[in-house]
């Protein structure tokens, strides 16, 4: 990859705008494509911000040429499993639709690797944990839908196109940059590390708890959570392998550890010194017990290891990142 530009899609938001960072610290030059629709332009500091929408595919074309775009991180995409169970039109259209798009443009410009975020969705309900890359495809929203039919493009578009990619297998991205500059802020929030802190900080909203009667250690599902410095630091590994011809793969990004939530909880009130406040409720349907990675592939592939992925530090520097927002506004 001769060019140090690359074209990062949905750069404003929440992982988005720790890869832009994550490239710049690594010498990489990153040009964010966003239409702001859920991200945040001041989330936008290593590099320029272009608005647009992802299906405008002229824009697109013109965006890459301008800075000489070598790779693409496509991080724009809808991503909550309920909204995309009661509305699968908005998620076809966004995350399949505005995916062609991107791709489409990227064949114009004539850029050959592409860093695809992706999900540990498209497994569904997982037969055996930890779950590696050869576990059977089987999602059960069309979140996942969505995300597995992309991948499937791009195996074709690899085969006829000669476009190379990887797929990045999020599992739980939680925690925000240990220097403050950015973090989560979605609205609404759904993700549980920060809604447990709120319930910390907030006795009158407290945390709902969904389902205490699963198969775990504790009855409560337990998930892989990474902090998300360390996801974004896979992605510039993800790019570097491309530039050294690496072929086409999808790759589960975890730490091979989970946490049940009652252990979330626990870290959330060892951290900050507050009780959460809490209320049981029953399971959702179709989440799975247990979401944990086997990170094997990662580390040998990307040569990547998370090193703040332990529950207190993802805690900590969420904690500081809330207090940081709350204090602005």
């Amino acid at each position: 990859m001769k060019s140090r530009s690359v074209l990062v899609t949905g750069g404003a938001g929440y992982v988005g705008s720790h890869g832009c960072q994550a490239l710049a610290n690594a010498g990489y030059e990153p040009i964010v494509y966003d239409n702001l629709s859920r991200g945040h332009p001041d989330a936008v500091r290593w590099g320029p911000l272009v608005i647009g929408d992802l299906r405008d595919t002229s824009l697109l074309v013109e965006t890459m040429r301008a800075h000489s775009v070598g790779a693409v991180m496509h991080f724009a995409a809808l991503a909550y499993v309920g909204e995309a169970v009661n509305h699968p039109e908005l998620y076809y259209h966004n995350n399949v639709g505005g995916t062609l798009s991107l791709l489409s443009a990227i064949r114009q410009a004539g850029v050959n690797a592409l860093v695809f975020s992706s999900t540990c969705a498209v497994y569904g309900i997982p037969a055996q944990v930890p779950i590696s890359e050869n576990n059977p495809l089987l999602p059960v929203n069309p979140y996942g839908e969505t995300k597995l039919a992309m991948e499937r493009a791009l195996h074709w578009y690899g085969q006829a196109y000669g476009l190379r990619s990887v797929s990045l297998r999020y599992f739980n991205a939680a925690g925000a940059d240990p220097g403050g500059e950015i973090g989560e802020r979605h609205d609404p929030e759904t993700h549980l590390i920060p809604l447990a802190i709120r319930a910390a900080l907030d006795k009158s909203r407290p945390l709902d708890v969904y389902g205490t009667d699963y198969p775990t250690p504790d009855g409560t599902a337990v998930r892989d959570y990474i902090h998300v410095s360390d996801l974004a630091e896979a992605h510039v590994g993800a790019v570097a392998y491309l530039a050294g011809d690496g072929v086409s793969t999808a790759v589960d990004l975890g730490t091979g550890n989970g946490h049940s939530v009652r252990e979330v909880i626990d870290a959330v009130e060892r951290v900050s010194g507050r009780s959460v406040a809490r209320r049981y409720a029953a399971r959702r349907p179709g989440d799975p017990p247990s979401l944990v990675a086997d990170s094997t592939h990662a580390v040998s592939l990307l040569r990547w290891q998370a090193s703040r992925s332990d529950i207190d530090t993802i805690v900590k520097t969420a904690l500081a990142w809330d207090g940081a927002v709350t204090s602005h506004k």
